[in-house]
């Protein structure tokens, strides 16, 4: 009986040996490939302004194509997130957003250097760039209707703005040519995305906006171009933007000192990662990298291309390691620099 009894127990081991041994070579969810762990699942885009802006249609005409090229191919789910002008999307995938890599952000391109310009209170180098679009170039506009018609309206004449919210880019930009070169701007905050300062210029509420991306323009409200609805009186980016008419002047070559030509400078930076989605910190390492690989592959897509194309977005991609590698930079700024550029945006 005793020979009997050790026999069963010995069977009982033997039979469960193939069950934990299964458990423990597959691991942990975090260990699964990329191409198990995201089959089935949904990726979650976060966009940080309102529906019908250039952001959001960035987004929207990404998460057509992207899952397509992740291992797996997962579904993806544009989901709007607007607040304080796209700072609540920054703040929810910095410190709320699951970091298992199913979800990534969007969000005002200037945000990154808020914490050094402007107090903002996080932490943006945490972040886990993923890939910009897009390079682009901001402008000021001016509603055909308005006296404000050319740069030089603008020292005599009140030119009233919709913004954002601090730290967002038509706040950010307003407040640089008023303080930095003297202009007359009234800014006028609280609309959630620059489609809903779009229509207050139509319904007459502001004259204008800075800060307004020139793809935007042209994805968004071509018809602006084409039937001269729209005045441009300035662009602002490191060089010059060969499709904005060529006699609307640069902002840079408004400077009139090395000083202040170099506070505009680090103001500018982040238009080299104009159309910018990162994942929250703590993503995995792995689920990055695949999520950068697929951004990339995306932009090479001939069906998101021609996508792009018909909606009118540029398409100039910067991968994520080279965006990190600019922030990296840009953070290493020296003091003196910091602090101009902190009075050209009135702190």
């Amino acid at each position: 009986m005793e020979r009997g009894n050790y026999w069963l127990r010995a069977r009982a081991v033997l039979a469960i040996i193939p069950f934990w041994v299964t458990g423990w070579a597959a691991g942990p969810a975090a260990a699964q490939g990329p191409e198990a762990f995201y089959r089935g699942k949904t990726i979650n885009i976060v966009i940080g302004y309102s529906v019908g802006g250039g952001y959001d249609i960035y987004a929207r005409v990404l998460g057509r194509h992207f899952g397509r090229h992740v291992p797996g191919n997962p579904s993806v789910v544009a989901q709007n997130m607007p607040g304080a002008g796209s700072q609540k999307a920054l703040e929810y995938i910095l410190s709320h957003a699951p970091k298992d890599g199913l979800v990534i952000g969007t969000f005002g391109r200037t945000l990154p250097i808020a914490p050094m310009i402007e107090n903002a209170k996080y932490d943006p180098s945490r972040l886990e760039w993923i890939g910009s679009i897009s390079t682009d170039t901001s402008t000021c506009i001016a509603w055909h209707a308005s006296p404000v018609k050319s740069w030089d309206d603008m020292k005599t004449k009140q030119f009233t703005v919709g913004g954002l919210g601090k730290g967002s880019d038509p706040e950010m930009f307003a407040t640089l040519v008023r303080v930095m070169f003297g202009l007359n701007v009234k800014l006028v905050s609280g609309y959630p995305g620059t489609n809903d300062v779009a229509l207050a210029m139509e319904r007459g509420e502001v004259d204008g906006m800075c800060g307004f991306s020139y793809s935007s323009l042209r994805a968004a409200r071509k018809n602006w171009i084409d039937e001269n609805k729209v005045n441009i009186l300035v662009q602002a980016a490191l060089s010059r933007d060969v499709a904005v008419p060529v006699h609307v002047p640069m902002l840079l070559d408004k400077t009139t000192s090395q000083s202040q030509r170099q506070a505009l400078e680090l103001i500018l930076a982040p238009q080299a990662a104009a159309r910018p989605f990162a994942a929250p910190p703590g993503t995995p390492a792995d689920r990055v990298d695949v999520l950068r690989k697929a951004f990339m592959a995306t932009m090479v897509d001939p069906e998101f291309v021609k996508d792009a194309k018909t909606s009118g977005l540029d398409v100039d991609p910067i991968a994520g390691d080279k965006i990190a590698e600019l922030y990296r930079k840009v953070y290493a700024t020296p003091a003196d620099v910091v602090a101009e550029a902190r009075r050209a945006v009135g702190n």
